[in-house]
């Protein structure tokens, strides 16, 4: 198992923006984590490998139910950020689909919007299932394919604005690819080698402010801010007014976004 183009391409579009994505998007992706640890049966005393911890919200969340947390992201400076959200896990620098594990070592494995950003999905699932005991918890979310209405929200802008948008970008290979829905998730986690698999769909509005939906591809953060960055400042500023236009439909009485969201989240057990 080796980094494809597309695990590359990823790594650097998250390089040292850990703050930037806890101040803009990190809310957007903690909102499955509760649902996301039940699902993998996360309780006191449990030993829960969280891959992918990001700014640490699930690693910090499954420490509070008391569980033994080992969280491990491939991004060093989300490290940073999130060791000081859960100083209690043991928190290191690790990449799918090369865990540095034994095999069996935890009670539960779980990967909160990893999925969507690696290039072997059943590669990385099957580095998730080794690591977990027979009888043990593999749970996972992904953003589904099409888009939900705040994903979404952001081609209907660079469509007005007249982005074009790059041919060079690296894609998961089509042989490693697989359905962004709940069958294609289904299907990935039974080739994995994982057995019982349910999956759900989780749907919620996002609530924030303008400025914070902004703010993320701004930064650079996902291929919205690469998109974003390659474009000169006077096609950005149009990009400005076509977003305005766009999300004012979604603002609340007070200004703030309400944006209709959903993910799958998707369970199993390890034979």
């Amino acid at each position: 198992m080796t980094s494809t183009a597309f695990d590359e391409y990823e790594r650097s579009q998250w390089a040292g923006r850990a703050t930037a994505y806890r101040d803009s998007l990190a809310s957007l992706c903690a909102y499955p984590a509760a649902l996301l640890l039940d699902a993998a049966h996360v309780e006191a005393g449990v030993r829960l490998l969280d891959v992918g911890t990001g700014t640490g919200t699930v690693a910090a969340l499954a420490c509070s139910r008391a569980a033994a947390v080992v969280a491990v992201d491939a991004e060093p400076s989300m490290l940073e950020v999130a060791r000081r959200q859960a100083p209690t896990a043991d928190i290191r620098l690790g990449t799918l689909p090369h865990l540095p594990f034994v095999d069996n070592h935890f009670d539960a494995a779980v990967a909160n919007f990893v999925i969507n950003h690696v290039g072997d999905p059943e590669a990385a699932i099957g580095e998730l299932r080794r690591v977990v005991r027979p009888g043990g918890r593999v749970a996972v979310t992904i953003w589904p394919y099409p888009p939900p209405p705040a994903q979404q929200l952001w081609s209907t802008i660079f469509d007005a604005a007249g982005v074009q948008r790059p041919a060079d970008l690296p894609r998961v290979a089509s042989d490693k690819d697989f359905a962004r829905t709940s069958t294609g998730l289904v299907e990935l986690l039974h080739r994995s080698g994982l057995v019982d698999v349910h999956c759900d769909t989780i749907a919620w509005t996002h609530h924030t402010e303008p400025e914070a939906w902004w703010k993320g591809p701004a930064n650079g953060i996902g291929t919205t801010g690469m998109l974003l960055r390659r474009q000169d400042p006077s096609t950005i500023a149009h990009i400005r007014v076509q977003y305005d236009q766009h999300t004012a439909a979604y603002r609340d009485k007070t200004g703030r976004l309400r944006l209709p969201t959903a993910a799958l989240l998707a369970a199993a057990s390890v034979s």
